[in-house]
């Protein structure tokens, strides 16, 4: 672990994760894995044939952020929207059965719950399938998910704004919430997806990965003084304290405004990588947590980027656990 953070303060602010409350609002998924063997070439056509042996039903989008931070031990609440289907039914019953209150979750009639579907053999996904719709949420939704939000203040130290372009996330809704938290110490931590990120001026720190800090900058990132400069950009030009940018086998990048721009670098921490499928959930979400639990900013990156090294080695859309992040200290 970088020297930014011993382990016995890294134990300190983990001890204070049953008591830090993250409120996870944004886009609403369930992630089905079918798992099986190819043995043979379909006679129809050209393709495998999967012979499956089983299937899973996982938290995705920014459910698999509140699974991470429900994995860790937090105080986690959600907002978002999910269709009258029966999969958005199962989804809210997951969340109850972990004792996770859905007071915050929309149910809209006519509107899909975002169902992923990836079909993985010997260990390889071999094709996805996506069910959703993209069309921005109507205005009363809106506003439910912020009236949840307002009920909340008191409960919450910091808040993730989970950003996958499905409708949920609008200027909006940003400037509602912070509007909402404007005199409270709670830190607005957002993962991109849109290019524009002027959508998200205002928060605390954005998470992009370095393909998306490149367009959102207008760089091609190809080496460190690519990095540097696609950072510099960004904060110079947009209104948020911190960008973290994710980078992969590279590990994650940390700028902070003040008198002039500071960069840290976090080198990976992943003995292997099997699976990147959901990897940024984790490191938005134990970054939050800690942030919540009193940790600063790069004493929360630095356990992100612990997590995010376990995870990497874990196949799907996976969790890590405090113990595990425990081990790695």
């Amino acid at each position: 672990m970088q020297k930014i953070l011993t382990k016995k303060r890294a134990l300190e602010i983990i001890n204070n994760f049953p008591e830090a409350g993250v409120l996870v609002v944004g886009d609403i998924m369930v992630d089905h894995f079918i798992w099986g063997k190819v043995s043979r070439i379909s006679p129809e056509a050209p393709v495998p044939v999967v012979d499956v042996q089983k299937d899973s039903i996982l938290l995705g989008g920014c459910a698999n952020v509140l699974n991470s931070i429900y994995a860790m031990g937090g105080k986690v609440y959600v907002a978002g929207v999910v269709g009258a289907d029966n999969i958005g039914k199962r989804l809210l019953e997951e969340l109850r059965q972990r004792e996770i209150e859905t007071d915050g979750i929309v149910v809209e009639k006519g509107r899909p719950t975002t169902l992923k579907t990836r079909i993985v053999a010997h260990g390889q996904q071999m094709v996805r399938f996506d069910k959703e719709s993209r069309k921005p949420i109507p205005k009363n939704s809106t506003r439910k998910i912020l009236d949840y939000i307002n009920s909340l203040q008191s409960k919450i130290g910091a808040i993730v704004i989970s950003d996958y372009s499905k409708g949920v996330i609008s200027r909006e809704l940003i400037t509602g919430i912070r509007k909402i938290v404007d005199d409270e110490k709670v830190y607005i931590c957002l993962d991109p997806k849109q290019n524009d990120f002027t959508v998200y001026e205002g928060v605390y720190v954005v998470t992009p990965n370095h393909h998306e800090a490149g367009r959102a900058a207008g760089i091609e990132i190809t080496d460190e003084n690519d990095l540097l400069q696609a950072g510099a950009a960004l904060l110079n030009k947009y209104n948020f304290h911190a960008l973290l940018i994710t980078r992969g086998e590279e590990g994650m990048s940390l700028f902070e405004r003040g008198k002039k721009i500071a960069h840290t670098h976090f080198s990976t921490q992943a003995k292997e990588i099997y699976d990147v499928t959901g990897a940024g959930d984790t490191v938005i979400g134990v970054l939050a947590l800690s942030l919540a639990a009193k940790a600063s900013l790069q004493e929360a990156t630095c356990l992100a980027n612990q997590a995010a090294g376990i995870v990497v080695g874990k196949v799907g859309t996976a969790t890590v656990s405090q113990e595990e992040l425990i081990k790695v200290l």
